[in-house]
């Protein structure tokens, strides 16, 4: 006899909170296990598609790993110190930055050339604080990442929990169907199938998106001549995998810095702009429609809630969780909806007399 469905509800409540008391105890001891699992996750398809091409699952999976080493490795040996360097000079000249600023105000503003003046004042401690807990921040930030147990942990078990995932990925997904409740198996099929449809399209499409626009944007200000484009380019594709945040953050500091940079040389400023203009473009007229697709169902809004949401509860773990359950979380809610409007509760009497005449 099946389990009455209050009681349902009930257990599979108690799991969900179970799950996320683990989460919340554990923190950071499981965040390489949660790397792991997305890097797994991600080049899942990239395994299947090299064992279609006739290599056995043990070979693609060492093919990709080798691959990804060499990546890994020119990430840092090439495009990490770059970064790092440039953030430290932009930090830096942020006082210079800042005094450019107030030279610029009190030209045509002389009311604040007065030395007792609240803004001119405000604007040189903003300079001064930038620079000095900018740079400390970032030197902090930095150090922790690249200490023996984070290198130890970047370098081996990360790696290692990917390898390991990858290899058994198809037996763990078919042990794991296995296992779900037959009286439900179809539905929550059903389910999964919409949840790893939205993660595909949202997380390896916006990823792919994230990539191509920041190359774009890390090149392009280069050959413009921007001072600190390369760390600009590489922030406005991180953020772009947060609609309009990446643009509004990334063009900002750019035209910000080419204002200081190229000030009169209204061409110059113009080119910046341009650069994120046709950025915005290209990412939403060539590379969201044919990477990601206008059916993933994740709006910005809610995506930003479920950052804020977990990140605030479980730290940065929360952050790499959110995204996939946000996905499953709103699959799961279009599902409720769509079984509220086909139920008594919607059509009312409506529903009744249809099903009277059937």
């Amino acid at each position: 006899m099946a389990i009455p469905a209050k009681s349902q509800v009930k257990i599979w409540s108690v799991v969900a909170a179970v799950i996320l008391l683990v989460l919340w105890f554990l923190g950071d001891v499981i965040l390489p296990f949660v790397l792991g699992a997305a890097i797994a996750y991600l080049l899942d398809p990239v395994a299947d598609w090299l064992e279609r091409k006739g290599l056995s699952r043990v070979s693609s999976v060492a093919l990709i790993t080798l691959f990804s080493l060499c990546i890994f490795i020119l990430m840092v040996l090439l495009v990490i110190p770059a970064l790092f360097e440039q953030a430290t000079n932009l930090f830096a000249t942020l006082p210079k930055l800042v005094e450019n600023l107030q030279t610029f105000l009190t030209s045509r503003f002389p009311a604040l050339v007065d030395a007792d003046s609240t803004i001119r004042q405000s604007l040189a401690s903003l300079g001064r604080l930038a620079s000095s807990k900018g740079a400390a921040l970032l030197q902090s930030a930095f150090s922790s990442v690249f200490s023996l147990f984070g290198v130890l942990t970047l370098m081996v078990i990360v790696p290692v929990v990917a390898f390991y995932l990858l290899l058994d990925w198809d037996r763990m997904v078919a042990r794991v169907d296995d296992l779900l409740p037959r009286d439900h198996v179809a539905v929550i099929r059903t389910l999964a199938r919409e949840v790893d449809r939205v993660l595909a399209s949202f997380i390896r499409g916006q990823g792919t998106v994230c990539f191509l626009l920041g190359l774009y944007y890390c090149v392009a200000l280069f050959l413009a001549g921007l001072d600190f484009g390369f760390l600009v380019g590489a922030l406005a594709g991180l953020l772009t995998f947060i609609p309009y945040i990446g643009a509004l953050v990334g063009g900002g500091l750019a035209l910000g810095l080419a204002l200081f940079q190229f000030w009169g040389d209204w061409a110059m400023i113009g080119v910046i702009a341009a650069i994120f203009f046709s950025g915005q473009m290209i990412e939403g007229n060539v590379l969201t429609p044919k990477l990601v697709g206008s059916s993933v169902g994740l709006h910005p809004v809610w995506l930003l809630l479920a950052l804020s949401v977990f990140g605030s509860l479980f730290g940065f773990v929360g952050m790499l969780v959110a995204v996939p359950v946000s996905a499953a979380f709103a699959v799961i809610v279009r599902f409720a909806i769509g079984q509220y409007k086909d139920g008594r509760l919607y059509q009312g009497a409506l529903h009744g007399r249809d099903s009277g005449d059937q």
